[in-house]
């Protein structure tokens, strides 16, 4: 896919995220890998009124044409993503309501069904709280994301990484399909937890799940 079509793609997935409710207004944000850097959404605007030129490049030192727009401000933790998971195509972060429930009660999504393991695990860990756009909130999220490509952040929202932005937006709500689910079982009561065994089966057929 070539820079223009990525950007149509950037802003397409954008009015999704305000769409289908995964995040209200201008929150959140989304970037996909792009030559030595990535294309990110700019901060601050709204994704209804966002035009191609206003995608911003971002390489992977982290620099930017400051006379243009600004990146979204956590684009540290979309280039350290990128920097650290080779996997890694596209990214989708969003203060979908019931993720952004659980994280603010900094609460993991369990293995309380065998769907959790669409995040590469045998859980979807919460990252540690740190202020939005630093370099300690992107370490956070580094660790709660090994070995996985889903997580909540404490007080914050979730972020979902794929191969393409397509699988990433759907990555990103099915964490949050998950954790409304989980929420009306601890309604209800004290879910079942599946064994970690019974997950890792479940991984094992899962492996080359949407690939």
């Amino acid at each position: 896919m070539n820079e223009l079509l990525i950007r149509k793609n950037i802003i397409k997935f954008s009015k999704l995220l305000n769409k289908t409710n995964l995040s209200p207004l201008r929150s959140g944000n989304i970037s996909v890998r792009c030559k030595n850097g990535f294309l990110i959404t700019p901060s601050g605007m709204k994704y209804e009124k966002l035009k191609t030129k206003d995608i911003v490049f971002v390489n992977m030192k982290g620099e930017f044409n400051k006379s243009k727009n600004k990146p979204s401000s956590e684009w540290k933790f979309h280039k350290d993503i990128y920097k650290n998971r080779n996997e890694s195509k596209a990214i989708v972060h969003c203060h979908s309501k019931n993720a952004l429930v659980l994280s603010c009660i900094r609460k993991k999504i369990p293995a309380f069904h065998y769907m959790v393991a669409v995040a590469g695990g045998v859980d979807i860990r919460c990252a540690k709280y740190a202020t939005y756009g630093t370099s300690q909130l992107s370490r956070n999220i580094i660790t709660a994301l090994k070995e996985r490509s889903a997580c909540l952040i404490e007080n914050h929202g979730q972020v979902s990484f794929s191969n393409n932005l397509e699988n990433a937006f759907e990555l990103a709500q099915e964490v949050e399909h998950l954790a409304e689910q989980y929420l009306e079982c601890l309604r209800v009561g004290k879910p079942k937890i599946l064994t970690n065994s019974e997950m890792n089966k479940v991984l094992a057929k899962v492996k080359n799940y949407k690939k």
